[in-house]
């Protein structure tokens, strides 16, 4: 059963005419959004101010983590043009950043790497200026595939731990916690301008010593940006809420990770990974 949400979770429905416009974009030019796959909260305030995190190579992952929306199975084959139709969206929407992330694509040998890094070199040669964040999934810890993404130098690099290392193993079976981190850690030490961005959600059933020791493993491995949300049941067929965090529990959370020396944290109720993401990069 889905429980109550509390009075500071509850957003109004999307329903104005630019949420309209984007999904009709979208939808014209068929791209996919990570807001309406995983159905982000924020979606209806983010079409709203014009932008999207984009969804590339599909929308079937091939992993099933517990507390994802977005739908499981074998993917279609990989779509070439889909850059371009990328590029030709983030210049209707008049876009000055912009954040692609994708499906798990265990499937392919690098795991997608060499679409992100298409897709970015497409976005600088037909929309200059534009800065590229990418969320990128843990590649199955290939560094080479890694570097193929880094030498198209996003400005921000972005990989998720999603959840605290107690509920690792039962929430993301086919991760690593200490795969991701490594990630994380090469990213920071690979001597480029970018920017090692993560973030995770809490409620699950996490102890406040599991959050303030993931704080400390994302520290020492020199990760600058974080977020931190609170977890909210897709449906009854996922893992359930624990507990909802106040906003005033978030604060604290956000003052221990600055305590750390994470240079940005986004903290609340309502945040992802990629809320409001052109203004903290």
């Amino acid at each position: 059963m889905l429980q109550r949400k509390p009075d500071w979770l509850k957003v109004p429905l999307p329903n104005s005419r630019a949420f309209i416009e984007v999904q009709g974009l979208l939808a014209r030019l068929d791209l996919h959004s990570v807001c309406q796959e995983a159905r982000c909260p924020n979606m209806g305030e983010c079409f709203r101010s014009g932008t999207a995190t984009f969804l590339i190579l599909g929308s079937l992952c091939t992993r099933n983590c517990r507390y994802c929306n977005v739908r499981h199975g074998q993917p279609a084959p990989v779509d070439e043009s889909e850059p371009e139709r990328l590029a030709e969206a983030v210049k209707s929407l008049g876009l000055h950043y912009v954040v692609i992330t994708s499906v798990t694509r265990d499937d392919l040998p690098d795991g997608g790497a060499r679409m992100f890094a298409r897709c970015i070199d497409v976005l600088r040669r037909e929309v200059p200026g534009c800065r590229v964040e990418v969320l990128i999934p843990d590649l199955q810890g290939d560094h080479v595939a890694l570097e193929t993404i880094l030498e198209s130098q996003p400005h921000v690099l972005n990989h998720n731990m999603e959840v605290t290392r107690e509920l690792f193993a039962d929430l993301r079976p086919l991760g690593d916690y200490t795969r991701s981190l490594e990630l994380l850690r090469r990213t920071a030490e690979s001597r480029r301008p970018v920017i090692t961005k993560s973030g995770f959600m809490i409620g699950l059933g996490e102890t406040r010593a599991g959050i303030l020791s993931l704080l400390d493993d994302l520290a020492a491995a020199s990760c600058a940006s974080l977020t931190i949300g609170q977890y909210l049941q897709p449906s009854v067929s996922h893992w359930p809420v624990v507990n909802f965090y106040t906003p005033e529990e978030f604060e604290e959370f956000r003052r221990e990770a600055l305590q750390r020396g994470f240079r940005t944290v986004v903290a609340g109720p309502l945040v992802r990974s990629s809320y409001r993401a052109a203004e903290h990069a």
